[in-house]
């Protein structure tokens, strides 16, 4: 294997988690080892910010703020969703690609990753192939991240075990609050979450039952399965005639039997072209309330759900930065075109170690893990023990954040600018 010698480069791109930036100290830390990299750049805003040469660098920062990554929420680089569309912008996708090995050229930059869910290990897998096309010397490797927890072959998505710990947590003080309401007719409480085609942040929720039927969520509404509406209300109805209330779990993304999202705005679409979910919950307040007269309120858990670093997983972060150090290792050991995934590993004694591997890159790009079907109940309305069994490990352990004036205290990085080489981007 040839010696490759240049700078580095490490961006983020996607919706934040709660251990996004883990990863990117793993990048970073492990770098530092390696005399083969001689400078650690970071891309502002993800792929967008390299188009514009907007690198900031990282040796520039502190050894603390690094250290601090670890327990910070957002994407401490700044993220985007951007997409490089040959298929449907052939030209522009084209210009883009040039603009891109020119900003690579201009910095020396062969070392590639790229922190993101689906969407961004798709515009990995393309610069790869590009790179390759061109002849240009770079590795280039995906590091995982999603809450949605929709990417095929790892065991898990960093960024996952933390949504479902919190969101677990919101779940059960929602019903230890609603069950202590006494009311005459009962009432219904609907809690919406992330999960556009796939349910995992939604059947997380079921660790908060702790195996006892009677706690919330009484019912966790998934993308997987067809909405049934009588079904539902039945559901509904049944479950506050046995406890005086009702609190369902519902995934923004849930379709009906034709396959219509439940919650679509088809008159606006977002930033990929699908039309923007614009609120399940409501749909269905109103017809619990027109339909059964109880009294219904929503809860919208939106961007907390991803950001709630105070409450993150001590094994999704752990995770997280160890994709980052598996990331550059590999790298260094000539890999290129592949994306690190989690490997879970249980001795005969039930002991979970974790650990991490490596997948194409072209077999995981634009391909979406949904939950098993056996992994959910015959009913359809909560997850199983299969489900439980995966489940439970993601969310075990807590990350003490050091706190300033009672609140926790993040890391921020001073984003020292590089300078720039080329013209601006046209």
């Amino acid at each position: 294997m040839a010696e490759l010698i240049g700078n580095l480069l490490v961006a983020q791109s996607g919706g934040p988690t709660a251990v996004i930036n883990a990863s990117v100290a793993g990048v970073i830390t492990e770098a530092g080892k390696h005399e083969n990299i001689e400078e650690i750049y970071g891309g502002l805003n993800g792929i967008l910010g390299i188009l514009n040469e907007e690198l900031v660098d990282i040796n520039d920062e502190k050894r603390s703020t690094i250290e601090g990554l670890k327990y910070t929420p957002g994407a401490a680089l700044g993220t985007c969703r951007y997409k490089i569309d040959f298929k449907k912008k052939p030209e522009k996708a084209a210009q883009d690609m040039d603009r891109l090995f020119e900003v690579f050229a201009a910095h020396n930059i062969r070392y590639f990753f790229y922190a993101g869910g689906n969407d961004s290990q798709d515009t990995s897998h393309k610069i790869h192939e590009e790179a390759v096309k061109r002849g240009y010397d770079i590795r280039v490797i995906g590091v995982p991240k999603t809450i949605d927890n929709d990417l095929p072959f790892t065991d898990s998505c960093p960024g996952y075990g933390s949504v479902i710990k919190y969101n677990s947590a919101t779940v059960m003080e929602i019903g230890i609050d609603a069950g202590s309401m006494a009311t005459d007719s009962g009432s219904c409480y609907i809690i919406e979450v992330m999960g556009r085609s796939a349910g995992w942040i939604a059947a997380g929720t079921v660790l908060a039952k702790r195996g006892d039927a009677a706690k919330p969520p009484h019912i966790i509404l998934l993308p997987e399965v067809a909405f049934d509406e009588a079904a539902f209300l039945a559901k509904v109805q049944e479950t506050v005639a046995a406890y005086k209330y009702c609190v369902v779990v519902v995934g923004e993304g849930i379709k009906d039997k034709e396959g219509n999202e439940v919650g679509a705005d088809k008159t606006r679409l977002d930033s990929f072209g699908h039309p923007v979910l614009a609120g399940v919950s409501e749909k269905l307040k109103d017809l619990v309330q027109e339909r059964m007269g109880f009294k219904t309120r929503i809860v919208l858990l939106g961007y907390a759900q991803r950001a709630a670093g105070h409450f993150a997983s001590a094994t999704d972060a752990r995770n997280a930065f160890a994709c980052g150090e598996a990331a550059v290792r590999a790298a260094i050991e000539g890999r290129t075109g592949y994306m690190v995934k989690i490997v879970r590993q249980v001795t005969d004694d039930g002991v979970i170690t974790w650990g991490t591997d490596l997948q194409l890159l072209s077999e995981v790009a634009n391909v979406e893990h949904l939950i098993p079907r056996e992994w959910i109940n015959e009913a359809a309305f909560l997850p199983n023990e299969k489900f439980l069994e995966y489940a439970q490990p993601l969310i075990e352990g807590e990350i003490q954040v050091p706190m300033e004036a009672g609140l926790p205290k993040y890391a921020v990085l001073e984003k020292v600018a590089v300078e720039k080489k080329l013209p601006a981007r046209a």
